[in-house]
């Protein structure tokens, strides 16, 4: 039986103290997404949560919230420095992350044709699909290890990509600490053939316009403006990260039992963030986010020369340039209310105010992008953070959230309601059942989703963006 929610104001729902649970819970929501987080075992999974050494403040979860391994997708868990850290608390998919580019194209002059071939072309220069290798056979091999260490910032001193793609990049495209003496050699194995991939499940390219402005300065500093083509990339650390989060899922457990730690579920297996296993967690996993974020700079690289092929034209004439890029899963040291805290975000994107230092120098007097995809085939959302997200560590939801599992979605959508669904978005696939498991029937209406914090001030919308063609990978 799910823990019982009492309603705390607008939007607002507190899983109270129950059992063991150190702290409460908080899970923002409206009256249409409230019936639909009673379905799962989300709620369970952040009380879960709450019974970890060290949590402070509340658990969080944010308006897609959706049940996952261990923390809720959507969830948000701080622990004390003498708390722990968990694999399953950060996810499967260590920095899945989303960045956007700009472009001086106007969406209108771009036809069906203009667009089937941007697809296809940027299709030949990046593998998608579960398992596919990289093309960059040249370098892939010979610089994961660097970027496993530095980050994106070495992928664009090897000459794929522009200078500014690094300060446009959450924590400058580099989490300190990694350590690749961490990660195990089925993980390395895995890792150094995929970087500029991009992946199954919900990893996408997506070409999109901008329909509406809202925020005409934070537009305007972010390079939007109404009418013109958006570019939306989502991916993450691929089999890389993914083993990595195996790998310490398993180990973890153990080192809970020698810790004393009662773990509530296996899926939250944690060891106290200072300890050896901790440590070693720590180091693993940063490793995986600087390669994540390597990735998704790699594979703004080759998109900028397909649009250049496409067009006969430089790519820096077109546009194309880095609005920001933000993870999704990850584990980060950050100061809330004077208290250093690990912060672990599962399916939740950072979103730091106006003026905060966190944000990078360019972006400090709007607060950061803070980049929300919505499902394939429906509007994705620009917004930045306030001074009121301070109640989630800064934290705001990371797309619209499922609301059917991949096998339900493939039983239960006909091709009529995919098809429906898309409404002449142009897909990358030949046979739509491939796509059934992320049709926009799968997921909650990303509308009511990113509403929810804007209607109690935590996000300020920017910008509305409207889908025209997408790339998927087959899982």
């Amino acid at each position: 039986m799910n823990p019982e929610l009492v309603r705390e104001g607008r939007n607002r729902y507190i899983l109270r103290r129950r059992g063991n649970m150190h702290v409460e819970g908080i899970v923002y929501l409206n009256h249409h997404l409230l019936p639909l987080v009673r379905e799962d075992k989300s709620l369970q999974q952040l009380a879960n949560a709450a019974c970890l050494p060290g949590v402070v403040g509340r658990v969080c979860g944010m308006p897609d919230i959706h049940e996952g391994f261990g923390l809720p997708i959507g969830g948000v868990m701080a622990t004390t420095a003498d708390g722990v850290i968990s694999a399953g608390a950060v996810g499967m998919d260590i920095n899945c992350g989303v960045r956007l580019l700009t472009t001086g194209i106007k969406a209108a002059e771009t036809g069906l044709s203009v667009l089937r071939a941007l697809i296809n072309r940027i299709e030949e220069y990046v593998p998608t699909g579960v398992g596919r290798r990289g093309k960059h056979k040249g370098i892939t091999r010979k610089i994961f290890e660097e970027v496993v260490h530095a980050g994106s910032r070495r992928i664009v001193e090897y000459g794929y990509g522009w200078p500014d793609d690094v300060e446009k990049t959450e924590e400058g495209g580099c989490l300190s600490g990694a350590d690749l003496g961490a990660v195990s050699k089925e993980a390395c194995s895995r890792g150094s053939l995929q970087l500029g991939t991009l992946g199954g499940g919900n990893h996408f390219i997506e070409l999109q316009a901008v329909q509406e402005v809202y925020d005409q300065e934070a537009g305007k500093r972010f390079g939007l403006f109404p009418g013109f083509l958006t570019v939306m990339i989502h991916t993450g650390s691929r089999g890389f990260g993914h083993q990595i989060c195996k790998d310490f899922s398993k180990s973890l457990l153990p080192a809970a039992r020698k810790h004393g730690i009662e773990v509530p579920d296996r899926g939250l297996a944690c060891a106290p963030a200072d300890s050896r296993e901790g440590l070693e967690y720590y180091a693993a996993m940063a490793c995986a986010v600087n390669f994540a974020f390597a990735n998704r700079q790699l594979i703004t690289h080759d998109v900028r020369c397909a649009f250049g092929d496409v067009f006969q034209r430089n790519p820096a004439d077109l546009g194309l340039q880095l609005v920001y890029d933000v993870a999704h899963n990850i584990a980060k040291w950050e100061t809330h209310k004077g208290q250093k805290v690990l912060v672990h975000r599962k399916g939740a994107t950072r979103a730091l105010p106006p003026g905060h230092l966190g944000n990078p120098p360019l972006y400090r007097g709007t607060g950061h992008p803070v980049l929300v995809p919505g499902s394939m085939g429906t509007a994705s959302y620009v917004l930045t953070g306030t001074e009121k997200a301070a109640e989630s560590f800064y934290s705001a939801n990371h797309g619209a959230g499922r609301t059917l599992s991949r096998t339900a979605a493939i039983k239960s959508i006909s091709r009529e309601q995919f098809e429906q669904s898309m409404d002449g978005v142009i897909y990358n696939s030949r046979n739509y059942k491939d796509l059934l498991d992320e049709a926009p029937g799968a997921y909650k209406d990303i509308d009511q989703v990113v509403n929810v914090l804007t209607e109690i001030g935590f996000t300020n919308p920017v910008a509305r963006l409207l889908p025209l063609a997408v790339i998927k990978g087959k899982d």
